[in-house]
């Protein structure tokens, strides 16, 4: 069974192709994380669990999501890892929480999908994206002929960097980034709600017409990415950027 975990579709694209690949059921993760609702789940395949990186470690509702969920039937475990260039150390991260739900770790496998984090980076334009989704193919390809062999992903080696990208960088993310405070809505907010349903965390509310973030956010990006208007902007971040969706 191949359960993933999106804000802007990368993560949904490659569960998809892997779905496809390995003629294997795709379970999004988003109600179980919005419901707060432990997941009950069974497979006799393998579990392959996808998902993005933020800021070089799984996302912590994501983290949060496998350590509550029950997954019976098979032991054995692949990570398929999203990002924008690389996955720092989180392999590391990942072979621990392995560890504490008694799963038979078969590695981690990173995928380079388009930046969606406009917080801080600029996502490609259409062209720039589709090729770099067109290219993920391939290691996709690679990474389904892994798991039909049953063998272990290649090991990833993690330096210095990577282990200083996925600690106190990490950790500085969550403290300085991962806020909803600077989010807001321009005059060009036609009050769909689009926003309020996409949002993994249910932290935005609409309020005489117009969305109003609470105290909670993990920087999906699901809800400034999505806006059909390009209404939301994030600070001064955010103006004139790219808003990024996987296309279908």
């Amino acid at each position: 069974m191949i359960v993933y975990y999106t804000g802007t579709g990368n993560s949904r694209y490659c569960a998809q192709f892997l779905g496809r690949e390995l003629d294997d059921e795709v379970i999004h993760a988003f109600d179980f994380i919005r419901n707060g609702t432990e997941a009950e789940l069974f497979s006799e395949k393998p579990w392959i669990f996808v998902s993005p990186v933020y800021a070089w470690r799984l996302p912590r509702i994501v983290i949060e999501f496998l350590r509550r969920g029950h997954f019976s039937g098979s032991r054995q475990v692949y990570f398929v890892i999203n990002c924008g260039s690389d996955i720092g150390n989180a392999g590391k991260q990942i072979r621990s929480l392995c560890r504490e739900k008694s799963f038979d770790y078969k590695g981690t496998f990173p995928i380079v999908m388009p930046e969606n984090y406009i917080v801080m980076y600029d996502a490609p334009g259409e062209e720039e994206a589709r090729k770099i989704i067109r290219d993920a193919a391939s290691p996709l390809r690679q990474c389904a002929e892994y798991i039909i062999q049953g063998v272990d992903f290649p090991e990833i080696k993690a330096g210095a960097v990577d282990r200083l990208k996925s600690g106190i960088v990490n950790d500085a993310f969550y403290f300085f980034y991962a806020k909803a405070g600077k989010f807001h809505v321009s005059d060009a907010c036609v009050g769909c709600g689009k926003c309020q349903r996409s949002c993994v965390l249910n932290n935005i509310h609409i309020h005489n017409g117009k969305p109003v973030w609470g105290g909670h956010c993990t920087h999906c990006m699901a809800c400034i990415c999505g806006c059909p208007a390009k209404a939301i902007e994030y600070g001064r971040n955010s103006v004139g950027k790219v808003r990024y969706q996987c296309p279908d």
